[in-house]
């Protein structure tokens, strides 16, 4: 399979044709949603939080906006069956492309399963994060653009039977494209490489133990696992033409290699396709009106951070998330701790080269970069974490992660002064060495900061607007400072 086309028209209709076969409808809502968006800053770059984690809908340029239109159809069926239909459609400015087909999807549901075909934007899944105050996800989150793809998914937790509602678990599995092959050909530039025609994919597994009706605490675990796959790996010509080094394996087998990883032929590398993953736990204390939520997410790059051999819990995010009581001045707090900085160690042998037939190295993990798929990247912006910044920022037109080691601290504070008035705070500290293979001269350093403002009037129904203000300090990428205003107008059509 050397390209897996992504058509729009034929996933709804396909989608529009299996709904029609269901029982008559019971209900059904039609909805729209409406925004525009523009930033206006100075320095090098937007600052960060005008970027990151919004669904790859943003820009690194000093100045962008968009206007942006969604449809969305719900419909319930008898039988506890659902539809769900949507397009996202939105023109933009000084972005990767001008016109965004940034959601475009169909969903079948019955009780608690679901499938669904298309691209989405998927929320907190599968450890659930305050998406609005975190910094995201490590494997996946929403700092890129949505990958069209084929999912079946429990959503929400089902309880398993006979457990009399103490152990539940929710899962997913999912194969798609990404669809960036032009914009990396055009990016890229002589002597640096790419990937062409790859292929995702993604799965979860998560268990919950407690019942908070008899018990006031819960206790979540569980394991995600995603590759990029398949495709060709490509090389810019200084004439600006591509060659191609790598025609990587797309048969049916690396379908099976992507869900089972399987280490390669070649001793020295560990699976076909560039895999991450998390082991994600998570503490849940209910209290009155209060919830206090702790949660590790421990990253994984290969089989010796996957089976903890090394650094079982130097990287990864720590973080903990307070909801209060109903007050004036502060209704959610957030902090994260997050280190990627060891990576295994610089250098470890099991064996010594040269002395035995076979033997493994297992260091330098080298995060969210990889000879074949390049990087961890969709539309130059990092699927992971944000504070790995992504190859939209490499002047050289090199799609790798230029600092993978980094540690940092983040802060989120949310307010509702009042039932119109919210506001939110973001606070990130990081510090970043580089790679192992291509260090900093130095540590750098970088702050970045969000004050936003959302007014949701209660006179005029549907429309709101947020007043943003971004701060970026210090000798990472340089200073910025910019604002941001963003109008919306949500309702229903039928």
């Amino acid at each position: 399979m050397k390209q897996l086309q992504y058509n729009l028209p034929i996933a709804l209709l396909l989608a529009w044709l299996s709904i029609s076969a269901f029982p008559q409808q019971t209900n059904s809502i039609l909805t729209y949603n409406v925004e525009t968006s523009g930033n206006i800053s100075k320095g090098t770059y937007a600052p960060l939080w005008f970027t990151a984690n919004r669904y790859g809908l943003s820009s690194n340029e000093t100045n962008s906006g968009y206007l942006r239109s969604q449809i969305e159809y719900k419909k319930n069926l008898q039988h506890q069956w659902k539809i769900q239909v949507g397009v996202d459609l939105a023109g933009t400015v000084n972005q990767t492309s001008n016109f965004v087909i940034q959601q475009a999807y169909g969903d079948i549901s019955w009780r608690s399963l679901n499938l669904s075909i298309g691209s989405k934007e998927r929320k907190g899944f599968p450890l659930e994060k305050n998406e609005r105050l975190s910094s995201g996800m490590l494997v996946e989150g929403s700092n890129a653009r949505p990958i069209p793809q084929i999912r079946g998914e429990i959503t929400d937790y089902i309880v398993i039977p006979g457990t009399h509602h103490w152990i539940a678990f929710k899962g997913h599995i999912a194969y798609g494209a990404l669809t960036d092959n032009n914009w990396k050909e055009n990016f890229t530039k002589p002597k640096h490489e790419y990937g062409k025609d790859i292929l995702y994919h993604s799965k979860s597994l998560m268990f919950r133990i407690g019942n908070k009706e008899k018990l006031p605490i819960e206790f979540e675990f569980g394991l995600l696992d995603a590759a990029l796959f398949a495709g060709d790996r490509m090389k810019k010509n200084e004439d600006g033409s591509s060659i191609l080094m790598q025609d990587m394996p797309d048969g049916l087998n690396s379908f099976f290699k992507a869900f089972l990883p399987i280490r390669s032929e070649n001793k020295i590398e560990n699976v076909e396709g560039n895999h991450v993953g998390s082991w994600n736990f998570a503490f849940n204390y209910y209290l009155q009106n209060w919830k206090f939520r702790i949660y590790l997410e421990h990253f994984f790059d290969d089989h010796s951070q996957m089976f903890w051999q090394y650094g079982r819990w130097k990287d990864g995010q720590l973080g903990i998330d307070i909801t209060l009581p109903k007050n004036h001045f502060i209704s959610k707090i957030l902090w994260e701790g997050m280190s990627t900085k060891d990576q295994s160690g610089a250098i470890l042998y099991d064996g010594f080269a040269g002395s035995f037939p076979e033997y493994q190295i297992s260091a330098k993990d080298n995060y969210y970069n990889n000879g074949e798929a390049t990087s961890w990247q969709h539309w130059g912006m990092g699927i992971g974490n944000p504070l790995l910044l992504g190859p939209i920022y490499n002047t050289d037109g090199s799609l790798m992660f230029k600092s993978n080691r980094v540690r940092s601290q983040h802060i989120g504070i949310e307010g509702n002064p009042t039932t119109e008035w919210n506001y939110r705070i973001l606070l990130s500290f990081v510090r970043h060495w580089g790679t192992y293979d291509a260090p900093l001269d130095q540590q750098r350093k970088r702050f970045s900061s969000l004050y936003e403002i959302t007014y949701t009037p209660s006179g005029i129904k549907g429309w709101s607007a947020s007043i943003s203000l971004g701060i970026d300090r210090g000798n990472y990428l340089g200073n910025s400072t910019g604002g941001i205003i963003t109008l919306r107008k949500s309702g229903k059509i039928l």
